[in-house]
């Protein structure tokens, strides 16, 4: 089998009892059979042709495992070195540390972590007082040009400040930086995974990532920022984890110390972590997050710095709040920062409310999981009209924010004034930027309801749904009309060509779902409103992300109030429960749909029946243990492979002997230093004398050597390589009758790249194969082996009915 250029991800626990459904095949499939996998080469008509499958968003993933969707844009992606090369540089390299240079390098880490922490809750911090000062700016203007009785006006600033942010943050999105589109946490997720692509991580991307989150905000569109967040955190640990960046001339001598990816992926977990602590303050949930979501492998150690970082992020974030406490940040002061007071000091539950709040939990399973039904049908049109061109791109958001702000300026009109309570504490009406009590078109001593939750930031309006001794505060059909308008304009704010979450559109949403099942059948319970609209929340989270633990805290960390701990741990195992039953989680779809080809970490259970013989193809490409220049830049030059397993053979050793592994890059800095022999001869080179450790450390995420870069003459291709000091003695092996799921385990345990293949038989060659992360895809198995499509097995589902066969 030819060494294609797909790694394996992180380890972790197997769970047999995991979704296990493959994705369907076409009949169309036979074109990836066929096509060529190696990472970087191919037919230019064949990578046209799988960039339109992917962009055209059909019902099957990517099979091809070498493009995927980021951001928006389709861009070439390669696995992660997480096994540590052990050569004779390597070797030298690491007896010649000391005591200092060990010490040196741990303070390192925690050294970053903190940089980490308090660089995210900085960049969480003027998210927040970005959006604050912005949307505060414009819901001002208009409700004061509301209170003049210039309604005209008022909505041709609302519709042109929307417009105009929406299409900054997109032209920016599209044109300088399309990685940074969407939430971000797909991509994440997929590298923690072992999966990277160009420009995830890079410098323009996080710029863009921040500005660009602002403005989408501050729009009224119905996103949120705590997705960009885990992927500004993430970004800002890339950046740090490497040394900066070189790009810009952006760099620090003494940051360049993590020069293998183990070390940056644990670095941009701990970044995730952050960026949910930076969005809800939150240091306990943002770890959480990382562990349960994003990350695919994880250890004790990680576990205490992700926590060490989160703890910064929320002690710097302490200290910036109590800055702004002194008027020094404009209208920033009650937004996300701030935890949302939403019950009385003391809670009482009883078991009369146990049926209200099993009935919330179930409603929102099924709500939960036609959300992602939904979201999955629309951005498989958006990826259709994104396909099209960057025009289409600034067509569809401007589409989007126009009909988005017809909407949150026209309903409100169909709502009926009412009067204003006089048990409150608050100013009714409320004129300006928040408050429960919006004017809009009403009198003096009146307020609208409706209005009240669409003019205002997605943060404030979750605060007024959340607040406690408000039941009287909104009328039902104010509630239903919030509930349907959020949660579709929710499904088609995301996926345009801009920064934007999920995470708190789907709080939103919930929170008025709640509000409503508590209105509807609140009367059988005891239970507050506001309660209820946290419960709502709770149960739209766990039926949408299938997050439990994470979400939880998260929660609990919000509201500031232990006490509804139980209430919401069952509302989330229940919506759970309920939407497993129909789909996946919406950032597994998303993954899915992006074409990252993600290793689950559960064994699909057809692959018991086969042995790693089954998946391996060729043919092989080896070297010898010295080599012709020349042959290795024809290999390097026709192939995209980046592992090459390296063989002796008479008269260095008495029969074909596997030696090691060389990668790709590795050779690339051989050919580069151009330290060659004249003769095909064992070399008394000494590498440690003629090679730093730093000339084979990795570079950034995204950033590889080319062959076409390397200028060589007709006398140096007729020279020699000694490849042996740069080898890989000790590479991961498998004997090839070894079952495809055990091969499996071993390769997403460890974080391989590539798993070389050893046949059962001495009288054979000494290895037979490489194992990459693409030989495991379901896609791959089963198109070589089509049988087993019938025979896989299939998570339980509930019976065949018109509402199920929906999904």
């Amino acid at each position: 089998m030819a060494p294609r250029d797909q790694t394996g991800g992180d380890g972790g626990e197997v769970d047999p009892e995991g979704d296990i459904e493959a994705p369907l095949l076409s009949s169309g499939s036979s074109f990836f059979q066929d096509a060529a996998y190696e990472d970087g080469e191919g037919d230019e008509e064949q990578r046209r042709r799988r960039r339109r499958f992917l962009l055209a968003g059909r019902s099957q993933s990517n099979t091809t495992s070498q493009v995927a969707l980021v951001g928006v844009g389709v861009c070439p992606i390669e696995s992660l070195d997480y096994e540590l090369i052990e050569n004779d540089v390597f070797k030298q390299d690491w007896r010649a540390r000391g005591r200092g240079h060990i010490l040196r390098y741990v303070a390192l880490k925690w050294a970053l972590c903190f940089l980490v922490g308090a660089l995210s809750a900085a960049a969480g911090f003027v998210a927040n007082l970005g959006v604050e000062n912005v949307a505060g700016a414009k819901f001002v203007v208009t409700s004061n040009l509301m209170l003049a009785g210039r309604y005209g006006a008022a909505f041709a600033v609302f519709l042109v400040s929307n417009f105009g942010l929406t299409m900054f943050a997109t032209v920016l999105t599209v044109y300088v930086a399309p990685a940074a589109a969407g939430s971000g946490i797909p991509e994440v997720k997929a590298y923690l995974n072992g999966v990277d692509a160009p420009d995830i991580f890079s410098l323009k991307t996080l710029v863009v990532k921040v500005v660009g989150c602002i403005a989408a905000v501050s729009s009224s569109l119905h996103v949120g920022k705590a997705g960009p967040l885990v992927h500004t955190g993430a970004c800002i640990a890339s950046i740090l984890g490497q040394g900066g960046s070189s790009k810009y001339h952006l760099t620090c001598k003494w940051l360049r110390y993590f020069k293998n990816d183990r070390d940056r992926r644990d670095l941009v977990t701990c970044g995730a972590g952050a960026g949910i602590a930076a969005a809800f303050r939150a240091p306990v949930g943002g770890v959480l997050f990382a562990l349960e979501t994003v990350s695919s492998w994880w250890r004790s150690a990680l576990l205490w710095r992700a926590f060490f970082t989160t703890a910064m992020v929320a002690v710097v974030l302490r200290a910036l709040i109590d800055f702004c406490k002194s008027d020094k940040c404009g209208l920033f002061g009650k937004g996300g920062l701030i935890m949302f007071d939403v019950t009385s000091d003391y809670i009482s539950y009883h078991l009369v409310d146990l049926p209200p709040v099993i009935t919330l939990g179930v409603l929102g399973g099924i709500l939960g999981s036609l959300y992602n039904f939904f979201l999955d049908k629309v951005l498989r049109l958006y990826n259709f009209i994104n396909e099209r061109g960057q025009n289409c791109k600034l067509l569809l958001a401007a589409v989007v924010t126009i009909c988005t702000s017809c909407c949150l300026f026209g309903l409100p009109w169909i709502a009926s004034c009412k009067p204003c309570p006089s048990d409150t504490q608050e100013a009714c009406p409320s004129i300006g930027r928040s408050g429960n009590f919006k004017k809009y078109q009403c009198a003096m001593n009146e307020y609208n309801d409706l209005a009240s939750l669409f003019f205002n930031t997605n943060d404030d309006t979750i605060r007024n749904l959340y607040s406690a001794g408000t039941d009287d505060e909104f009328h039902i059909s104010s509630i239903l009309v919030f509930f349907v308008a959020s949660y579709f304009l929710g499904i088609f704010s995301y996926g345009l060509a801009l920064p934007s979450g999920l995470f708190v559109p789907v709080i939103l949403t919930g929170a008025a779902y709640g509000r409503l099942v508590g209105m509807l059948i609140g009367s059988q319970s005891t239970l507050d409103h506001g309660l209820f609209a946290v419960l709502g929340s709770t149960a739209l989270l766990g039926g949408s992300m299938r997050m439990t633990v994470s979400v939880c805290v998260v929660i609990l960390e919000l509201t500031n109030n232990l006490l509804m701990l139980p209430l919401v741990m069952l509302v989330l195992l229940i919506s759970k429960t309920v939407a497993d039953a129909f789909n996946a989680n919406v950032y597994d779809l998303l993954v899915k749909l992006k074409g990252f080809p993600y290793l689950e970490g559960y064994v699909e259970p057809y692959m018991r029946q086969l042995s790693v013989s089954d998946v391996v193809t060729g043919p092989l490409q080896t070297f010898n243990g010295i080599e012709k220049v020349g042959h290795i830049v024809h290999v390097l030059r026709t192939t995209g492979h980046n592992g090459f397993p390296v063989v002796d053979e008479p008269p260095f050793s008495d029969s074909p002997v596997l030696f090691g592994l060389v990668l790709r890059a590795h050779l690339l800095v051989l050919l580069r230093k151009k330290d060659f022999i004249h003769n095909c001869t064992a070399s008394a080179l000494d590498a440690s004398k003629h090679f730093l450790p730093d000339d084979f450390a990795k570079r950034g995420s995204g950033k590889h050597d080319r062959i076409e870069e390397i200028e060589l003459s007709a006398e140096e291709m007729e020279m020699f390589v000694d490849l042996h000091p740069f080898t890989n003695t000790s590479p991961y092996t498998v004997v090839e009758t070894m079952s495809l799921a055990k091969a499996h385990v071993l390769f997403r345990e460890v974080g391989l790249r590539h798993l070389l293949v050893l046949p059962k038989s001495s009288k054979r060659a000494p290895v037979v194969g490489i194992l990459t992360r693409h030989d495991f895809m379901p896609e791959h198995i089963l198109g070589l082996h089509p049988f087993l499509f019938k025979t896989r097995w299939k998570k339980v589902r509930f019976g065949n009915s018109a509402f199920t066969n929906l999904f």
